[in-house]
């Protein structure tokens, strides 16, 4: 169990015993309830806005212990604009990536999701909507929307995304069921290239370079949210990837790295379905 999971629920029993002892003894000091009501909507919220906690959701993050190389992941696609224009660095460097698509764009642009799977790369969801909210939501909101994400994948591709990324990494205490029912594991990163927005492409490539080693999860965006602007991780990608011969740090498709993680992100579920197979006929 991840360390900060274990802490809110440490933080969570004392939070009943707190509830328990006001409710014996009498309330506390206003100033004791304030620091510790806010402790603990503190821990809520950090398990919300940072996926790389795992407070709420298990993850992968990262490739294994003894992983060489780098994944390189790009959300907010598919654009008909500037995602061919990744594609095309790819192809130069002869390396695969990982592309976690919006359901609706990729409606939209099915001639780039093909593009996409005809290159070599692998596709994930990042929600239908991307909903910046969606950790607002109950897991009603997200069961529609997921739902509605992996029928529009499978619809062009003919394949059901196994692999899912929260729009902007947030999630919340109620998903986890959700995203075990959809059998969806959730990848977070390592490193980021902070290219959702504009900036310049110089300020990216130092930024992922600094921070990559072997066994690194790259996060960075071929297309912008509202498609209102270039991401400047597209320009620089040429560069990282020049940037990564440099350090000797070869790109390694995610999928090589996911198969072995995703056994520990739902294991009931895991152990369950090889229950049932030794319990089948043959």
């Amino acid at each position: 169990m991840p360390p900060a999971r274990i802490g809110f629920w440490v933080l969570t029993l004392a939070a009943f015993a707190f509830c328990a002892r006001a409710a014996l003894r009498g309330p506390p000091p206003l100033w004791v309830a304030a620091i510790a009501i806010g402790l603990y909507l503190g821990a809520v919220m950090a398990g919300v806005l940072f996926l790389n906690l795992r407070v709420f959701v298990d993850a992968v993050l990262t490739g294994p212990e003894d992983a060489r190389g780098v994944a390189l992941t790009f959300d907010d696609g598919p654009d008909p604009k500037t995602t061919p224009r990744v594609l095309d660095a790819l192809d130069k460097a002869n390396v695969k990536a990982t592309f976690f698509v919006i359901g609706q764009k990729a409606e939209k642009h099915p001639e780039v999701i093909k593009d996409i799977l005809a290159r070599g790369h692998t596709l994930g969801l990042h929600s239908y909507a991307h909903d910046r909210l969606f950790a607002m939501r109950g897991p009603g909101r997200w069961r529609a929307d997921l739902t509605r994400g992996i029928e529009a994948l499978e619809k062009i591709t003919g394949e059901r995304p196994r692999w899912f990324r929260p729009p902007i990494g947030h999630t919340n205490p109620h998903v986890s069921g959700v995203l075990a029912e959809l059998e969806l594991v959730v990848v977070g990163w390592s490193v980021s290239a902070r290219d959702g927005t504009a900036g310049k492409s110089s300020q990216v490539t130092a930024r992922v370079l600094k921070g990559v080693r072997d066994g690194a999860n790259v996060l960075m965006h071929d297309a912008s949210e509202r498609e209102s602007h270039d991401p400047p991780g597209v320009a620089a990608l040429p560069k990282i990837l020049r940037g990564l011969e440099r350090k000797r740090l070869a790109v390694t498709p995610l999928k090589e790295w996911i198969e072995d993680e995703s056994e520990n992100v739902h294991p009931a579920r895991d152990r369950d379905r090889a229950r049932s197979r030794r319990r089948s006929p043959r």
